[in-house]
């Protein structure tokens, strides 16, 4: 086992039994057996090290995200995303907390690589017309609300005894961003707005060649401005 590699399982297992989100880069040291030198070669400083750490504990779960397989319904795998993220999160508290940490000045590649997978699925649901919003603004939206719920749950429990307030909120939020599948559009006002985003997404995963560069930009732009109405 390399250096690198001693550090992060030394800071892993220290975060695992830490009471809160957070391990010194002395402890570190002192249990991977280097020095302070080689951790700040290595790692740059504390924060670039805690980023590391979080990457490596959320790498099987991302993992797991990276070799789910899409269903026919791309609602229901945001329905199973959302659950999936909200059980990690409830089974590693300390990796999940210090991602989200204000102390580490630059997000961790996990949290990038998160959004985007959530950012494919609601692109395939836009495609499917499915999607009353563009992809970019539900990915926000979803994003920041699971977060907000795993965090919560977290740091007070006390607060949140009900065992549906995953499901519930989940499905509160899913139901203001999406439409059933085998229903038209019951409102006038969203037929634009809905037709919009799903063109728009269809035209992302495959660009006519009628279409210039240029035109096809120019068409994602007035669609987006369409479906943002």
């Amino acid at each position: 086992m390399d250096a690198r590699e001693k550090i992060l399982e030394a800071a892993a297992e220290l975060l695992a039994a830490a009471p809160v989100a957070d391990v010194s880069t002395r402890a570190v040291c002192e249990a991977a057996g280097v020095g302070a030198p080689m951790l700040y070669r290595l790692f740059g400083d504390k924060a670039g090290l805690l980023s590391a750490v979080v990457d490596r504990g959320f790498e099987q779960y991302l993992a797991s995200k990276r070799a789910a397989r899409p269903s026919d319904d791309p609602v229901a795998d945001l329905r199973s995303g959302w659950d999936n993220h909200m059980r990690f999160a409830l089974d590693h508290p300390n990796y999940y907390r210090l991602m989200y940490s204000p102390e580490l000045t630059a997000p961790p590649a996990a949290a990038k690589e998160a959004h985007d997978l959530l950012h494919g699925i609601l692109e395939r649901c836009a495609a499917a017309g499915r999607l009353t919003v563009p992809p970019a603004l539900a990915t926000r939206v979803i994003m920041s609300a699971n977060v907000g719920a795993a965090l919560s749950m977290l740091t007070r429990p006390e607060q949140y005894p009900d065992p549906q307030f995953s499901a519930r909120l989940r499905d509160a939020v899913i139901d203001s961003l999406t439409r059933p599948g085998d229903s038209a559009v019951r409102h006038e006002d969203a037929a634009v707005p809905v037709a919009a985003a799903t063109l728009a997404a269809r035209l992302r995963a495959e660009q006519p060649e009628e279409l210039t560069p240029a035109e096809a930009a120019l068409l994602q732009q007035w669609l987006e401005k369409l479906s943002a109405k």
